[in-house]
Order: structure tokens, then sequence, then C-alpha cells
């Protein structure tokens, strides 16, 4: 008798285990068309719980349907220089919203072995950060730089205002900001250490801005030529705005200087913190066009936007997303001519979101997803390369990601050529070999120039598709295509839209404004 009960007992454990508990909801660092959901959960240890989303603006009465929220299991890092751990919970974006708004979120939280619920909470997006209508509007020369009150627009004449460190704060709905109409208000570097509430507006700066400890500031239209752009290290930047800049780099298109030991210094955009919004900004000739900062350099990197900018020659990362801990939104971005396109290296539990990006001339991968990355979602994406169109090349497993509805297209690259001592891959559709039991791959479409057509996931070596296990749904394509033969040479992008026609590729959406509008 007494076993019986205990083996009840048990079965009784297990099952509550498998059963799901409702935690604490939050909405963090609003964004100015995102806003992130985190609701927290016990138990669930099989999986399976879901989380419906619908919303609505405050005041309407017709609900809408959202993503759902992704099911992030607790874990940590592995390999990294702290350890970083996240906890167990169901986590998603609310994409695409007007800014300044309140919506109602319902959350319906479903689990077949118990704890289902529905919750109602209300959020707000960031407004657009502009100066108010009624600003005052003062014209003024270097001398008059750190006499500006909060609500002032300080229109700059044009001359050479050299290195300048800003010391005055704007507050909340009162900015200060710096503007040029001409352009022709040059700097030499500009320094907004620990500033709030700041903007520059049209300057030219021959050197880099230094946002170290900032919050809510604002780069916008500025055109930045450095070795390094905009800088934002520990403590980092905090719900700042950088938009329709031109920041240009010293660093040329040659193989012999790419990859992560490449004689390649320079950054773009390069930052750490949270709640940034970096949209529409047109970055060329650096190491990395826009990134996160790594291990130690690194504080919470989470609710992040890096939107609809054009970024070329990037020398190792179009885009470095590592360490990006959750509700990272990178969107409809342009790369091209760079060695490797997007790096989650690694995504820290996540949902980090990477979609409706168009690549062309990556050289070594499209996604690099490695040092274990977890949590990745790779929708919507078009990449043309020579070598392996989707190749991650990694001896430490990715997990947790979705890699669905993309077009990769790879083919026949220069024999025997390497590029900072790397070879782009084969010529496959795909070589993914090393990952995760909770990977969903499928719904893809490929395309391979110049060879036969073969590809490999997991063990998995196809010549055609659909498949057993992975790419169920998944389809081969053919037609004309523009085709990066040789790497080493600098590429315009292609017309996308004619591409997804000559394929039967919809990503989903019309097409967007790449870099500065």
């Amino acid at each position: 008798m007494q076993r019986l009960f205990s083996l009840l007992l048990l079965a009784a454990f297990a099952h509550a285990s498998d059963s799901t508990t409702p935690g604490e909801i939050t909405t963090p660092f609003p964004a100015i068309t995102h806003l992130a959901v985190e609701w927290r959960i016990e138990g669930d240890d099989d999986l399976d719980a879901t989380g419906e989303v619908r919303f609505r603006k405050s005041g309407t009465a017709v609900w809408q349907d959202a993503a759902a929220l992704r099911r992030v299991p607790a874990g940590s890092s592995r390999g990294t220089s702290s350890v970083i751990t996240w906890t167990n919970r169901l986590s998603g974006t609310l994409f695409d919203l007007d800014p300044g708004t309140t919506y109602e979120i319902e959350l319906t939280l479903h689990d077949p072995d118990g704890g289902d619920t529905t919750r109602l909470i209300k959020a707000s997006t960031r407004p657009e950060p502009v100066a108010p209508a009624d600003a005052i509007i003062r014209q003024g020369t270097k001398a008059d730089l750190n006499s500006v009150k909060p609500g002032e627009v300080l229109l700059l004449a044009d001359g050479d205002y050299g290195a300048v460190t800003f010391n005055r704060d704007g507050e909340p709905g009162k900015p200060i900001v710096y503007r040029s109409l001409s352009g022709k208000a040059v700097f030499s570097e500009i320094g907004l250490t620990n500033r709030k509430w700041v903007s520059l507006e049209g300057l030219t700066i021959n050197g880099p801005v230094r946002m170290n400890g900032t919050e809510h500031c604002v780069v916008r239209r500025c055109t930045i030529r450095s070795q390094y752009g905009i800088k934002a290290y520990r403590p980092g930047m905090m719900n700042a705005c950088i938009e329709d800049n031109i920041i240009t780099g010293i660093q040329p298109w040659k193989p012999e200087i790419m990859g992560a030991g490449g004689n390649n210094e320079g950054e773009g955009i390069q930052f750490t913190g949270s709640g940034n919004v970096i949209r529409h900004n047109r970055v060329e000739g650096f190491r990395d066009g826009i990134s996160h900062m790594e291990d130690d350099g690194a504080v919470a990197q989470q609710c992040n936007d890096i939107l609809n900018n054009d970024i070329r020659s990037g020398l190792d990362d179009g885009i470095e997303a590592d360490f990006a801990l959750h509700n990272c939104r990178i969107l409809r971005n342009r790369l091209t001519n760079c060695f490797v396109g997007i790096s989650s290296q690694p995504g820290l539990g996540g949902p980090n979101y990477f979609q409706h990006n168009v690549m062309f001339n990556i050289v070594l991968s499209a996604f690099k997803l490695h040092r274990y990355s977890q949590g990745d979602v790779i929708l919507h994406n078009t990449v043309i390369k020579a070598g392996d169109g989707l190749g991650i090349y990694t001896s430490e497993p990715f997990d947790h990601a979705r890699i669905e509805h993309n077009l990769f297209i790879g083919g026949k690259a220069p024999e025997a050529d390497s590029y900072g001592g790397y070879s782009p891959g084969r010529g496959r559709a795909v070589d993914v070999q090393r990952f995760g039991d909770h990977c969903r791959i499928d719904h893809n479409t490929y395309v391979v120039v110049g060879r036969s057509f073969e590809g490999k996931i997991g063990s998995w070596t196809f010549t055609g598709l659909p498949g057993p296990v992975f790419e169920t749904r998944g389809r081969v394509a053919e037609g004309p295509v523009p085709f990066p033969s040789d790497p080493a040479t600098v590429h315009e992008p292609p017309d996308f839209e004619a591409l997804h026609r000559a394929v039967g590729f919809d990503d989903g959406e019309p097409a967007p404004v790449y870099g500065p509008r």
C-alpha cells in the first residue's frame, strides 16, 4: 500500500510539473512601433503551453490577432565570460503599432495539462521623439551650445565647431535640439555622455558620437564620417533613436581583411543597453555595421529595434545582434557585401526576431547562430550568396530556433578561394548540421545556381524536396536570378521584388524603404 501511495504521489507531482502556473506579466521597454510582452510562468516541463494574443487600441471595439507568444524555457548561457540566466516564460512582440498609442492586450494561456487563463493588460508605445510644435527656436553659434534650455531648438550657424562635449539635459516632452538646416555645422567629434533628452539633427561629424550613459537621446539626419561612428559603451544607451543618418567608415571591401581575425577595425553603430530604435540609416565601410556589445562589454540588451537600415561592406558582421536577451527586432534591413549577414552569438533565450531582411553577396553565413544561441526566430528573409545559401557552421548547437518561410539562394563559388581564411561553402542550398531538438526548419524556398541541387540538415542529405522530417513543406525553385559569383567584387543590391516574382516567393510585405527616408 505504501509503495502504491508513493507511486501515485510521484505521478501527481510529475503531472503538476507539466501543468502551468501563470505569473507576472510585464511590457518592458516600449519602443516607438513595437511592444514586448513577458509572461513568467512556473511548471510546463513538457513545453506545450501556448500564449495567444489579441490587441486593440484603447477605446476601440475591434480586436486584432497578433503573433503568438513564444515558449521560452528557463536557461543560462554557456561559454560566456559571465553566465547569463533567463526565466521560464512566454514571450513575444506586438509588431508595427502606431507611435504614442495605448493598446489593450488580451493574453490567453492554454496548457493541455492544466493552467488555462486569460489576462487583459494595457501598454503604450513611445511617441515619435520630435520637438513639440511650440518649441522655442533660437539662432546660435558655438558659444551658445551649452546655454540651451529644455524645450528649445538651437539652429546652428554654418561653421567649424571642433570637438564638443554637451553638458545640458532636456526634459520629457521638452528635449534640447541642436539642428543644422544646411548640414554645414561641422564637428570633429561629439560627446553626449550621460545626457538625457538631447537631439542632434542635420549635423556633419567627422569623428565619433559618444553616447555612453545616455537616455532618450536622438541622432537624426546627420552625416558621420569616422572609423567609429556612434558608440555607446557601458552603461550603454537607453531608449535612444538613431535614424536617417549616413554613416561612412574607412574599411575597403577586400577579402584578405575579412572575418573576425581580419585587420578590419571600426564600428558603424556599436552600443549596449535596451529600448533603442535604430532605423533608416545608411551604414558602409566598417568591421560591423550595427552591433551590440558582447560578454563583459554588454549590459542587458533587450527590446532593441534595428529596422530598415541599408548596410554595406561589413567586413565582419552586417548586423551583430549578439547577447540579445529577448524581443530584439531586426526587421527589413538590406545587407550588401558583408562577410556575415546577421550574427546571434549567442541569443540569450529570446525570442529575438530576424524578419523580412534581404541580403546580397554575403560571404560566410547569412545567419551566424553560434555559442549555443537560443530563441532565434528567422522568418521571411531573402539571402543570395555564393557558396551555401543557408550555412550555419558551429560545433556549439543552437536551439529553440524557428527558421521558416525564407528564400535561400546559393551556388557555385570560385574554386580554391578563401576570404579571411574562410570558405563560403560548397554551394549547397542549405548546410545546417548541429542544432538542438526544439528547432523548426520548414516552408523555406531554395535555389541553387551553377551546380546540381543538394542540401544537408542534420544527418539528412537530400537532392529534392519536400522532406520527411524537416522541410516537409519546403520547395526547390528555379528561375533567372542575380548571383554574386565573385564575392570579392563590390556588388549593388538587385531588385528583390523582381527576384521574388521570378522564383514565386512571397515575403508577405510590400517593398520597404531601406536607408534614409
